[in-house]
């Protein structure tokens, strides 16, 4: 996400209820399941647990291979919603044995911990979209001032007082989703000395039901956003234009010295080694799952836009797109 969501959350209180009540029987199997005892009967169908966090990709990601590894592979496959830092202990613990959608930017830190030094996660290999996290502005707000197309539009206070809000005061509102997704825009805005103040919407969804009334009335508003989304098809979108990214710039993260843009970001899978071992075709399928971000929006946008769940949307194309995910399930 930072990934992610980036979050749209499954429709219904029952439906939540039930998936929370999977989560934790899952969790408190996990030890049984494939912790550290390795004595399994050969008979028993594996469990395949996989991450899911909260926005809509990596939501459709864990459901389309659920649906694989459950209806063309014979495993059994559980969904466990998750936070996209806590996840990585509970994969190297074998506790989960996968997550579908990681954005690199955000995560050196626990690559470098888990999969460079312990190698207790493995790297799955890409995905196949390519994410790119960014400032967004509605369109319509940059043909009125053009300014606003870079960051340096940012500067001028008349541009900043559109922006204030009653919970903001003198200063612009920075609208952001989650406040447990990777973000730097608070060292952004105060490296490059910009009068504005982070507001979390509190969810993707919030974040999106925001901008919808923003744009409905074509009010000015700037908030966090990226790509792959399908809110691109429905909104006319503008990236405002930050100080290009640098490596350097992002390795002063640890001291808050951020003061550029987002990098592009090769979206990629993690894994449970072990997983190689207690259930080797479902280990090599996850490794095989790999996909465009066109058929990655196509699943988004059934969620976000035709009011599918994940679950609904995968099943949808999965029926249509045999030919992309028939390669990924190895010979038994």
């Amino acid at each position: 996400m930072v990934q992610s969501d980036r979050q749209v959350r499954r429709p219904g209180g029952r439906a939540r209820f039930a998936r929370t009540i999977v989560t934790l029987l899952a969790l408190a199997a996990a030890a049984v399941s494939c912790g550290g005892d390795s004595d399994q009967s050969s008979t028993a169908v594996p469990v395949i647990k996989l991450a899911e966090n909260p926005w809509s990709g990596s939501m459709v990601d864990a459901a389309v291979a659920a649906q694989l590894l459950t209806e063309q592979m014979g495993f059994r496959a559980e969904i466990t919603p998750i936070d996209e830092n806590t996840q990585w202990a509970l994969i190297a613990q074998g506790d989960l044995h996968a997550c579908m959608e990681v954005w690199p930017s955000g995560h050196a830190m626990h690559i470098e911990d888990f999969v460079d030094k312990a190698k207790s996660v493995e790297d799955g290999g890409p995905l196949g979209p390519l994410g790119k996290i960014g400032w967004y502005v509605p369109t319509y707000l940059v043909e009125e001032r053009p300014e606003l197309a870079t960051w340096e539009g940012l500067q001028n206070p008349e541009n900043i007082a559109l922006l204030r809000t009653a919970e903001t005061g003198d200063q612009g509102r920075f609208l952001a989703g989650d406040p447990s997704w990777v973000q730097y825009d608070d060292q952004i805005i105060r490296n490059l000395g910009l009068d504005l103040t982070v507001v979390f919407a509190g969810s993707e969804q919030a974040l999106l039901d925001q901008v919808s009334a923003a744009y409905a009335n074509r009010l000015p508003i700037l908030f966090y956003f990226w790509v792959p989304h399908s809110a691109h098809r429905k909104f006319d979108l503008t990236e405002v234009g930050l100080p290009p990214y640098s490596a350097d710039c992002y390795a002063k993260a640890d001291s808050g010295g951020i003061d550029c843009d987002y990098p592009t970001d090769v979206l990629f899978k993690i894994l449970w080694p072990e997983l190689k071992q207690r259930a080797p075709r479902a280990y090599q399928f996850l490794k095989n799952f790999h996909y465009s971000t066109a058929d990655q929006t196509e699943l988004i946008a059934m969620v976000d836009l035709d009011g599918k769940t994940p679950e609904a949307a995968a099943r949808t194309w999965i029926g249509q797109h045999e030919a992309i995910w028939r390669p990924w399930i190895p010979a038994s």
